[in-house]
């Protein structure tokens, strides 16, 4: 009898101790948040990237408004004053499901910033597009410095296509030639959306210079960095894939929650570049994809290493020059093989010298009407420009009958 009494009174004990766990261990201590990027600080000067590229200028004609720049990158603070009411709701590549209006690391916000920072009073910064939107789409969830991984890369970029973005900028790259990826691009291009793209960081002297995707892939813009000076910077990358470079070192942006940070990188490079094309978008609703490359190619400020330079591309992003300068499709024309062969050098040269003569006798003509005006025109004023007669000749009166001979030696 004891033993049994024993046995329940275990068993009570038992049920009594899992209901204590059951009531404890919902109010157990949650974990610990992840640790976000401190906010920025308050800073009132006007940065030198703004002042460079001079977007202002051209706002009298657009400001971006009506356009959707896709920024895949960590996530876009929505409540940062200076973005508030133009980021929407976004999409999460990395957890598969849920918005990316949030942004833990920072960096999408800095990107983010340069593109759509609002005109605030008392605040130098300002966004290239003040009026653009913002799609925010994560690619990355932590701190990156070997890129993204590419199956979230082609999520998000088909996330951006199907939100309907009129632009995509690709602010991390992968360093994968990914078959998703392309296909990616590929429908994004397809559908007439302009794809930019940071060439990445990896280039400096102790990199391998790795080549980045989608800057690599036809049809998409890959963009550098350069500092204050129009240097590239050491660590933006290098190839045929850079066609553009942009402010990228010492960016005075936006940073996560409030305030402002300096950063670099071709990231917020890429920025630049995206925020330009946004402009244009506005501007020219109907511009092809082409088109809008054309048109931020063609009219860069040049670089050094000319066109086509693997370090800096077709030069330096300038958006006055992409909204208001006329491009055409001809190539600039050549004016002949001056470090040709000998014949073609020396015919030339004579061209050279007859043009030479022409123009000096012509000089020299010129020189003698100049001279004849010289004198001419002060008589006339004297004359009150009349014409003038020689005056009559003077008539003697004769006598009818000639007088007596003079005697000469009389």
């Amino acid at each position: 009898m004891w033993s049994a009494s024993l046995m329940w009174l275990h068993r009570i004990l038992a049920v009594a101790l899992v209901g204590v766990v059951a009531v404890v261990v919902p109010f157990a201590a949650p974990a610990a948040a992840a640790e976000c990027t401190d906010p920025g600080q308050d800073i009132t000067t006007v940065p030198w990237a703004q002042q460079n590229l001079g977007a202002s200028g051209v706002w009298a004609l657009t400001r971006g408004g009506g356009v959707t720049v896709a920024v895949l990158e960590s996530g876009v603070d929505a409540a940062h004053p200076q973005l508030s009411g133009r980021v929407d709701a976004g999409v999460d590549a990395v957890a598969g499901t849920g918005p990316a209006n949030t942004d833990c690391v920072g960096t999408g916000t800095q990107v983010a910033g340069v593109i759509v920072g609002k005109v605030t009073n008392g605040i130098g910064f300002t966004g290239v597009a003040p009026l653009a939107r913002i799609l925010p789409v994560r690619v990355v969830a932590d701190r990156q410095t070997g890129g993204a991984q590419a199956a979230q890369l082609a999520k998000g970029i088909n996330a951006a296509v199907d939100a309907g973005a009129d632009v995509i900028d690709v602010a991390v790259p992968t360093y994968t030639d990914d078959p998703a990826v392309r296909a990616a691009v590929q429908k994004a291009l397809d559908k007439q959306i302009v794809v930019v793209a940071a060439v990445g960081d990896l280039g400096g002297a102790n990199q391998q210079n790795p080549t980045p995707y989608p800057a690599a892939y036809d049809g998409v813009i890959g963009v550098g960095a350069v500092d204050e000076r129009g240097i590239r910077m050491d660590s933006s990358q290098f190839g045929a894939y850079v066609d553009l470079v942009a402010p990228g070192g010492n960016i005075l942006t936006l940073q996560r929650a409030s305030g402002l940070t300096v950063v670099n990188g071709t990231g917020v490079a890429s920025g630049f570049v995206s925020a330009v094309v946004a402009l244009v978008r506005a501007f020219i609703p109907r511009a092809t994809v082409a088109e809008v490359t054309r048109r931020l190619t063609g009219t860069a400020v040049p670089a050094a290493g000319g066109p086509g330079s693997q370090f800096y591309g077709h030069g330096i992003v300038n958006p006055a020059g992409a909204l208001t300068d006329q491009v055409v499709e001809q190539p600039p024309a050549v004016i002949g093989p001056v470090d040709g062969p000998a014949p073609a050098r020396a015919s030339i040269w004579a061209g050279s010298r007859r043009w030479a003569l022409i123009g000096t006798a012509g000089a020299l003509g010129l020189a003698v009407v100049i001279a004849a005006l010289a004198v001419a025109l002060p008589q006339g004023r004297r004359r009150r420009w009349r014409a003038e007669h020689p005056a009559p000749a003077r008539v003697r009166d004769e006598p009818e009958e000639p007088g007596p001979p003079a005697m000469l030696f009389d």
